[in-house]
């Protein structure tokens, strides 16, 4: 059949209206059919190499997407897809994709699970963790004082692109290392022929700010710097750093054997603002006023003061912080967001609104003096049952207003929230982006990978059906990119609220299973198949056309969310692009 006559799912539901057959929401929508079809849908992007989880979701201003593959299988059978590895979608621009693209379908074979598959363009590694970059430096490797390895460089995370000039084919890639110790790495790439390249590559180094630790997730700073999240999981931890029994304990020996001393637990678990990006020394700078936690990500909204930053684990916070001066992250106030939930039931009904609890005001230098009085202590000071570091006591002593300085806001600023009465309830919150130039009116996403436990429990603020599918939620940028409403867009798996990719987009007639139990296939012919509510797919089928467990979140410029997965519910790990129909 002609390519020119052959009909996609969307297509045919749009027939179908116009023979006055009775349809809603699911058909994606297409710039020439404004005003006939105006509902959210979603499609799917990206396949990727089997074991491979979704990582470093970045788009350029040109429209460039970069993403890596972490942690894939080691004998797939395509070299670049055996080891985690930074990559790029060739040959192409996502801001030209249609709206209505055709999903890329899921992997038939070996060979096609093997490797990232992509709905446009060619995805390609451009360098894997540990190669060779010269001077006896391996990509993402942090090393001993003396030039021992101290990871394999498995995992790249986020990527942050900052152009060298204005045509934007060329610049500086950097790269997270989500590893302990952390590490990011530089590329000098660009563009020849429509495909990048590497011109060299080097490693940031950490060493003046005492390492860094698992470096998940981040942004660039609307003035041009990358932002990149220390994801410390310890921190609620924090009085077993220096207990040589601890289980975790081997992460904190590893920086010990970077660092050539026992390190400081409040140095790690910040933002960290890389400054002089595209100089010879990349000069890595913590943001202690934005607090101490496990931050998955951190986005600085337009008026370049006011930054969220989400904090990955179970029983967390949404955190907010405004600085006191733009382009200056080093100063300001720090909240914790309180969630009065509407009611109880699916996560997909459930919205929240939220009001913002101030923790406290300080300065970078400022908590660096309190930090500064935690170093030297080792794993022999350490006494069971005591600790060598904030007591709850101090935190008791913080909320009753009797602590003589702020500490706790910021060295312990999820115990800080919970005893201000911020809702500690949050499950596996992941990235929180906006569109560029967002404006009030505009959205703000992010992504729980899960909806459970802390968030499915009887008790607390949250009280919801579990879904251990996850979800992604939206929150409207008020006056001064305030939010006080949060409200979900995106549920997944078997009670997930919108499905997508599925094979109706290449062939309406499919006999795929999932779709003949789906309630927005359009061959359906039963009472009410085609009014789209809820999916119906039944508890034991894989709902490989609907999300499960988002993670990176990007927001296209015409308000499109590029949403990628860290999820073992997927054979293959998945991109997807959710258009929510109003901007």
């Amino acid at each position: 059949m002609s390519r020119d006559l052959q009909l996609g799912r969307r297509e045919v539901l749009k027939v179908l209206g116009v023979l006055g057959t009775p349809w809603g929401v699911t058909s994606a929508r297409s710039d020439s059919t404004a005003g006939v079809d105006t509902d959210p849908t979603l499609n799917r992007f990206a396949t990727t190499a089997s074991g491979a989880e979704i990582t470093g979701l970045f788009l350029t201003d040109d429209g460039t997407l970069f993403f890596n593959v972490q942690h894939p299988d080691d004998d797939n059978m395509w070299w670049g897809y055996r080891h985690g590895g930074v990559g790029v979608v060739q040959d192409t621009s996502l801001h030209d994709l249609p709206r209505d693209f055709g999903s890329v379908q899921t992997p038939t074979s070996d060979s096609s699970a093997e490797m990232v598959r992509t709905a446009a363009g060619t995805h390609s590694v451009l360098r894997n963790g540990g190669d060779d970059i010269g001077d006896g430096e391996r990509l993402g490797v942090p090393t001993t004082p003396d030039g021992e390895p101290l990871t394999d460089a498995d995992t790249p995370d986020f990527n942050g692109f900052i152009p060298a000039n204005d045509a934007g084919d060329e610049g500086y890639l950097f790269t997270n290392w989500e590893t302990r110790p952390g590490a990011v790495s530089r590329m000098h790439v660009r563009r020849e022929g429509g495909r990048w390249t590497v011109v060299d590559a080097m490693n940031v180094d950490f060493r003046d700010v005492e390492g860094t630790w698992v470096n998940c997730f981040g942004t660039v700073s609307p003035w041009g710097t990358p932002l990149t999240s220390e994801e410390n999981y310890a921190h609620t931890s924090t009085a077993h750093w220096n207990d040589p029994e601890w289980d975790y304990v081997g992460g904190v020996e590893s920086l010990e054997q970077y660092l050539g001393h026992y390190p400081n637990p409040y140095r790690y678990g910040y933002i960290v603002e890389i400054t002089e990006p595209e100089s010879e020394d990349p000069t890595p700078e913590k943001r202690f006023a934005i607090g101490r936690s496990a931050h998955e990500n951190a986005v600085v909204m337009p008026d370049e003061r006011t930054v969220y930053t989400s904090s990955d684990g179970t029983g967390k916070h949404l955190y907010k912080f405004v600085a006191d001066e733009a382009q200056d992250l080093s100063s300001g106030t720090l909240y914790a967001a309180s969630a009065s939930q509407d009611g109880r039931g699916d996560p997909a009904d459930v919205g929240f609104d939220l009001e913002w609890v101030e923790l406290g005001h300080a300065s970078d230098d400022e908590i660096a003096e309190w930090v500064a009085e935690y170093d030297g202590i080792s794993q022999a000071d350490y006494a069971d049952g005591e600790t060598s570091y904030i007591t709850d006591a101090e935190v008791t002593a913080w909320a009753n207003g009797n602590a003589a300085d702020d500490r706790v806001a910021f060295l312990e600023s999820r115990k800080a929230a919970e005893v201000a009465g911020a809702t500690s309830e949050f499950r596996k919150m992941e990235g929180i982006n906006i569109r560029p130039d967002a404006e009030p009116g505009d959205y703000m996403y992010v992504a729980m990978s899960a909806v459970s436990e802390t968030m499915a429990d009887d008790e607390g603020d949250i009280q919801l059906r579990g879904n251990e599918y996850g979800a992604v939620y939206r929150m409207q940028l008020r006056q001064n990119y305030d939010v006080d409403r949060m409200e979900p867009v995106v549920t997944g798996g078997p009670d997930a609220n919108i499905c997508g990719g599925c094979p109706y987009d290449a062939d309406p007639n499919s006999n795929e299973s999932v779709c003949q139990d789906c309630g927005y296939n359009p061959q359906q012919d039963e009472e009410g198949a085609f009014g789209f509510g809820e999916l119906s797919l039944s508890p034991d089928q894989d709902p490989e056309n609907t999300i499960a467990n988002p993670d990176n979140v990007v927001v296209m410029p015409d308000g499109r969310v590029i949403i990628g997965e860290d999820t073992g519910f997927h054979d293959n790990n998945m991109i997807w692009v959710y258009d929510p129909a109003d901007g």
